[in-house]
C-alpha cells in the first residue's frame, strides 16, 4: 500500500467548492491546484461578502482561501461574519499572508481559521493541507462536506496478529474483570460523571471509531483544552505540536491520576481490540484534532500501520518530558514500516515496566 499513490489518486475523487479572495495566488489556482474543483475568485472583499450572503445550505463553499495584507481589520470582520452565520460557520478558512507582521497576523487570526501560510510557502504543502482538512470535514460530516468523496485507505490486520489479539485480549479481560468492576465503583464514588470516557479517534487508514477508557478527568474536560495549550509537553519553547500531552493536567481527578500512571484507565480498550478497531500493539489512535495536523506524506505514514493500545513510543519514550514531537512521529512511522509478530511480542514484554511512569501523564 502506497500512501503517496493514494494521495495522488484522491484528486480524481474530489469535488470541492473553493472561494478565493485576492490576486497574488490566482495563477497557482488556475494551474491544476485541484482537478475537480469549482474555484470562484474575488478581488474585492465586498464581492465575496455578497457571494456569501447569497449562499444557501446547499451552495456553501467547503473552503475559503483569503489573502491578508494591509486590510487586516476588513478580513477579520469578514471572518467573524462568516463564523457567526449558521449556514457558513462550518466553512474551512486558510489565510495566505503576503505582507505584514507575522506575529500580529497570528495573534489576530489564529483562533478563527484552520491555518495561516506566510509567503514564501510551498504550494504542494498547501494543497496537501487542504486535502486533509476536507478529509476530516467528511469524517465529521461538517458543513457541506458530503460533496467530498475520498477513497478509503484499506488495511487488514494480518491473520496471526488478529488471532493473537482476540485470544490475549479475551484472557486479560477475564482476569481483570473483578478489578474493572472495582474501578467502575471507585470512579462513581470519586467524582460526578460517567464511568467510561468515549471519544472519536482516527486509527488505521483514518478509520474513525468510538474509543473507550475509564474516565480519569472531570466531565467536559475537552472544552478546557485550549486554555492549557501552554502546558503541552510536546510543544517546547512556545512552539506548536500535532500531539498533545498536558504536564500535571489539572483536569485529572484524584483517582484518575492513579489510573493514568498505572495505565489501568486503558483496560476498556480491550473491547476495542475484540471489536477489531485496534490491535494490542500498534500506533496510538489519535483524537481528530491531532490527526488532522499530520498532513504531510511523511507523517501520514503512521496511519498505514495497525492502531494499538501499546506501541513502540510507549516502551521507549513514554513519560519522558524530553520527547519531541518529531521523535514521537518517527517512532510511529518506524512501527508502521517494520511491525511483525515478534516485534509486537517484544513491545508487549517491555510494556509492563513502562506502565509505571516517571512523571505524571
Amino acid at each position: 500500500m502506497d500512501l503517496l499513490t493514494d494521495v495522488k489518486n484522491e484528486r480524481h475523487f474530489l469535488t470541492i467548492s473553493i472561494a478565493y479572495l485576492g490576486n497574488r495566488f490566482s495563477d497557482e489556482l488556475a494551474s491544476d491546484f485541484f482537478d475537480n474543483a469549482d474555484i470562484t475568485k474575488f478581488s474585492q472583499i465586498r464581492d465575496l461578502e455578497l457571494f456569501i450572503s447569497n449562499c444557501d445550505l446547499l451552495h456553501v463553499p467547503e473552503l475559503l482561501l483569503l489573502e491578508v495584507g494591509i486590510e487586516t481589520a476588513e478580513v477579520k470582520r469578514l471572518i467573524t461574519s462568516i463564523k457567526s452565520n449558521p449556514i457558513t460557520q462550518g466553512v474551512s478558512i486558510i489565510l495566505l499572508n503576503f505582507s505584514g507582521n507575522k506575529n500580529t497576523v497570528i495573534e489576530a487570526f489564529r483562533p478563527f481559521v484552520n491555518d495561516i501560510y506566510f509567503y514564501p510557502f510551498n504550494v504542494a504543502d498547501l494543497r496537501e493541507r487542504v486535502k486533509f482538512i476536507l478529509r476530516f470535514k467528511h469524517i465529521r460530516n461538517e458543513g457541506k462536506a458530503y460533496r467530498v468523496s475520498v477513497p478509503a485507505i484499506h488495511y487488514k490486520i494480518p491473520a496471526t496478529k488478529r488471532l493473537f489479539d482476540i485470544v490475549v485480549a479475551g484472557l486479560v479481560l477475564l482476569f481483570f474483570l473483578p478489578i474493572m468492576l472495582l474501578i467502575a465503583l471507585l470512579i462513581k464514588l470519586d467524582s460526578k460523571g460517567p464511568v467510561f470516557y468515549r471519544s472519536k479517534r482516527a486509527g488505521t487508514g483514518y478509520k474513525v471509531f468510538d474509543f473507550y477508557k475509564f474516565r480519569s478527568m472531570r466531565v467536559n474536560a475537552d472544552k478546557e483544552l485550549d486554555k492549557l495549550s501552554a502546558l503541552n509537553q510536546y510543544a517546547t519553547n512556545g512552539g506548536s505540536s500535532a500531539f498533545i500531552k498536558i504536564k500535571n493536567d489539572p483536569r485529572v481527578t484524584r483517582l484518575g491520576s492513579f489510573l493514568r500512571n498505572t495505565s489501568l484507565d486503558e483496560l476498556p480498550q480491550l473491547f476495542n481490540v475484540l471489536n477489531g478497531d485496534m490491535s494490542l500493539v500498534g500506533n496510538r489512535p489519535l483524537p481528530l484534532y491531532e490527526a488532522q495536523e499530520l498532513t504531510s506524506d511523511d507523517w501520514a505514514l503512521r496511519f498505514l500501520g495497525p492502531a494499538g493500545i501499546t506501541g513502540l513510543w510507549q516502551v521507549t519514550k513514554r513519560g519522558r518530558s524530553e520527547m519531541s514531537d518529531e521523535e514521537r512521529r518517527q517512532l510511529d512511522n518506524d512501527y508502521a514500516n517494520h511491525f511483525s509478530f515478534w516485534m509486537d511480542l517484544k513491545i508487549l514484554i517491555k510494556t509492563v515496566p513502562a506502565l509505571f511512569q516517571k512523571e505524571a501523564v
